[in-house]
């Protein structure tokens, strides 16, 4: 059995451009495996094998790769740092024990940054910060941690202090031993020395070791008192202090370097070792039920305890489909036969491999904190457990947030229109963000996603790696519909044919629920008017038909439905009565309760330099956005604002010509608010037009 307390499952997670590929290229030179450096600017870089990854610079998917550093053995998740592929993050966090954020020296706490980080923090999981990219110009290392502090509201423990900045960045002082590292130019991260700490330093170490020692040893009262009646703590006993506080969420061990100038690396791979979590430091899943309520059973880290595994990613590749699977308890072996709990189905495990980005090692088996790839899964999807089928439970399932762009699609040649609906059903099975439907009327296929980057890379892939060419349609907002109005209605359904008729009468009350709320139901009839057993008839037809609004089409939000009263036939009722009687009323009375429109509102992360902020912030306005703020940073400002997504269309581009190409923006999805009436028109009007058109 391997000892788990050597394991480390750690995610690197950061802002668009920060840093996180070139980072973990560099852990994998350092730990031996990989021997030549691959850059992502040259599109060689070792986890971003997608074309599109290697054309665009950037992360599309999350990589697992794993290697080994001092006797430890290291599962590392390479996450995206694009907006639109947040869920890879979302998802990634969710299996893992630790992470590492990376932030960029001079761009600091970016939007994306943010938003993973909240997603670590939902996740609880335990993090190093490493602020990298500290040769850049207007980098500025102690800016960054202040932004730490106030943007992400996160107390950073300083761990390393960099000795020169900009171009003259060579080295850090590791504050616990009060060593100096000091890198050569030859940019081998194994050509440094370790020298005393530079005369014009050492009153600053001293003042940042100091904070350091009192916030660790807030983690362990004796040692706290012989330090304050004079004893100093040994290095080894602070160590341990960092170890509990970093993995109870108290602080984070901030590091700083230079990944791609191979600077300050190894001192972040000596702290995942150090104060991040082994599996069986965390705290266990809770198992839950089909109905998602906790049962109290947890999925211990135990190889002998049954088995209990998330998949959290299907990735089809040219060998099949790989689920990536993280194990919590138990051992799986190769040609097991695992309940797949969603499904109620059992599934025999075909191969397991250990994944290195795009290749591969072939496994016989696998324990508890495993993060391994399973071959031959056929119904299994992200999110499903896997257990042994005579012991089974359910982990907790992950949540996915709904799409609010889509386009139509539609293949050039016939050929292409069988293989598109097949490489789109392997896509969904990819990407849990990505939706696709056929729109009944027009019988035209609609992909749905969460930007338009998201959907523009989802026709690349049908291009690329299914060979098949499209024509995409002009993006569409998924708006929304509500009701601003309280309204008492009755509606009697009456059907007499040849036989038993049908007959439901029901008094009822419409009214807008609190923002955020859904759909809710509730029946207050007494004395046996609608009997009760008909009242899930009601509940259900009502939320079925707010589906489809009575404006254009888009679903109805946060509206309460209220049965009061009504009346009943003891041979003519019926839940099918009763249902069609609840249709109609929706019908009858959502015109009368003043219908609105909604539309998705954005949140705007615009960064542009200093002399251009006046034409970004009169053109946001232009774009009906609300200004939230701005802020001054040494290379720019950020403009924060919220906007709606129908104005935001092809916003990179113009904002690029207003910058002369040096502005850069990100923004997802804040909440739905009450459309201009002018612009509600205009969307009612051209729903009508489409419908007519296919009429």
């Amino acid at each position: 059995m391997t000892d788990l307390t050597l394991y480390r499952n750690i995610g690197i997670f950061a802002h668009v451009d920060a840093g996180k590929t070139t980072t973990t290229e560099r852990i994998l030179k350092l730990t031996g495996k990989i021997h030549k450096i691959g850059e992502v600017h040259d599109g060689a870089a070792t986890t971003d094998f997608m074309e599109q990854e290697q054309e665009r610079g950037i992360t599309i998917q999350s990589a697992a790769t794993s290697c080994e550093w001092n006797g430890h053995r290291l599962n590392i998740i390479d996450t995206p740092g694009h907006v639109d592929f947040t869920i890879e993050v979302y998802r990634s966090l969710k299996v893992l024990d630790g992470g590492v954020g990376v932030f960029c020296g001079s761009g600091g706490v970016e939007p994306q940054s943010e938003t993973n980080w909240r997603y670590a923090n939902e996740s609880e999981v335990s993090r190093l910060i490493f602020v990298n990219k500290l040769d850049r110009l207007g980098a500025d290392f102690y800016r960054v941690v202040e932004q730490i502090k106030d943007v992400l509201g996160a107390v950073p423990l300083v761990m390393t202090l960099p000795i020169g900045i900009e171009d003259d960045f060579v080295g850090v002082i590791d504050l616990l031993t009060r060593e100096a590292w000091v890198w050569d130019d030859t940019g081998n991260p194994e050509a440094y020395e370790i020298q005393e700490v530079p005369a014009d330093m050492a009153d600053q170490v001293e003042e940042y070791r100091e904070q350091l020692v009192e916030t660790a040893l807030e983690q362990d009262d004796d040692l706290m008192e012989a330090y304050l009646e004079g004893e100093e703590p040994s290095v080894e006993d602070l160590k341990k202090c960092i170890r509990k506080g970093a993995i109870a969420l108290d602080f984070f061990p901030t590091f700083c370097g230079s990944a791609f100038k191979n600077k300050g690396v190894q001192n972040v791979l000596n702290a995942v070792v150090d104060y991040l979590p082994n599996p069986t430091e965390v705290d266990p899943q809770p198992e839950v039920d089909l109905e998602g309520n906790e049962t109290g059973g947890k999925a211990l880290v135990d190889p002998e305890y049954p088995l209990r595994a998330l998949a959290f990613k299907i990735m089809d590749d040219r060998y099949g489909a790989l689920t990536f699977t993280r194990i919590y308890s138990g051992t799986l072996n190769k040609g097991d036969n695992v309940l797949n709990t969603y499904t109620g189905k059992t599934e025999r495990i075909g191969r397991i491999v250990e994944m290195h980005a795009d290749s591969r090692e072939e496994l016989d088996t696998a324990q508890a904190g495993d993060i391994v790839a399973l071959l031959g899964m056929k119904n299994t999807q992200t999110g499903h457990t896997l257990c042994d089928p005579n012991n089974p439970a359910t982990l907790e399932p992950m949540v996915f947030p709904d799409p609010v762009i889509s386009v139509a699609i539609a293949p050039r040649d016939k050929a292409g229109a069988e293989k598109m609906g097949i490489a789109l059903s392997k896509m969904v099975a990819e990407d849990p963000s990505f939706y696709v439907e056929t729109d009944e009327e027009s019988g035209e296929t609609i992909m749905k996603g969460m930007g338009e980057l998201h959907l523009d890379i989802k026709v690349d892939i049908l291009k690329r790696t299914h060979g098949i060419d499209v024509d995409v349609g002009k993006p569409q907002v998924a708006y929304r519909e509500t009701i601003t109005q309280l309204v008492e209605d009755t509606y009697t359904h009456k059907k007499q044919t040849g036989g038993a008729g049908q007959f439901a009468k029901i008094d009822y009350i419409i009214e807008p629920g609190e923002v955020g709320s859904g759909y809710e139901f509730e029946s207050k009839v007494t004395g046996g008017n609608v009997p009760r057993e008909f009242w899930p008839a009601v509940e259900k037809a009502f939320g079925q038909s707010m589906d489809e609004g009575t404006l254009a089409g888009f679903p109805l939000l946060d509206v309460k439905v209220t049965l009061t009263d009504g009346g009943y036939h003891p041979v003519d009722s019926s839940a099918i009565a009763y249902e069609l009687a609840a249709k109609a009323a929706y019908r009858q009375t959502v015109p009368k309760a003043s219908p609105q429109m909604l539309e998705p509102i954005m949140k705007v992360d615009v960064f542009t330099p200093d002399d251009h902020v006046g034409d970004v912030i009169g053109d946001l306005n232009r774009r009906r956005g609300m200004i939230k703020s701005q802020e001054a940073g040494a290379t720019g400002v950020r403009v924060k604002a919220d906007c709606p997504l129908a104005e935001m269309f092809g916003y990179i581009g113009d904002l690029r010509t207003m910058t002369s190409g040096r502005g850069q923006f990100s923004m997802e999805f804040s909440h739905y608010a009450p459309c201009p009436a002018n612009v509600a028109e205009a969307v009612i009007a051209e729903v009508k037009e489409r419908k007519a058109a296919m009429s």
